[in-house]
């Protein structure tokens, strides 16, 4: 992902997304603070089909939506998962799952123990297909309120 790739990203995520509305200062700023866990997905041509956000992060403290963050927590206990978001066309063909497999492989790269994310809109049974489990440690969630009522903090293990 590119700076030049963030209108792209702004209208899939507003399509995919319509519930939980994110400011591109957000997606600049992940951008920035790792830009290794930013890609986008092409579609045929110059079109973006997808994208995914991800960053190190702490365990069982997902980022509130909307949010900046600052900088990356040294040393971070976590791989965060922000978003990953497809459009229509893009579903059903694996992508998700080499990405999901691409981030895995990227968490082991940067040592670190887990993979997380906050499941929305009924995709957790996507993520427990791709290893993930809804976590079950005391306190876990802290931030998954903004995500609303169904939203779900879940954990794998990259290895």
């Amino acid at each position: 992902m590119t700076i030049e790739d963030l209108s792209a990203v702004d209208a899939i995520a507003a399509r995919v997304h319509p519930a939980y509305p994110e400011d591109r200062t957000v997606f600049a700023e992940r951008l920035r603070l790792h830009s290794d866990g930013c890609w986008v997905l092409a579609a045929s041509g110059a079109e973006i089909a997808g994208y995914v956000i991800s960053h190190p992060w702490h365990l069982g403290a997902p980022v509130a939506l909307n949010v900046l963050v600052g900088r990356l927590p040294e040393p971070a206990s976590t791989y965060y998962i922000h978003d990953l978001a497809l459009l229509p066309a893009a579903r059903g063909g694996g992508a998700a799952g080499r990405i999901v497999a691409q981030l895995i492989r990227h968490a082991r790269r940067l040592g670190l123990r887990s993979l997380s994310l906050v499941a929305v809109s009924g995709s957790t049974a996507f993520w427990v297909k791709q290893g993930f489990a809804v976590a079950l440690m005391p306190g876990a969630g802290g931030c998954t309120g903004s995500y609303g009522d169904d939203a779900k903090l879940m954990i794998r293990d990259p290895a």
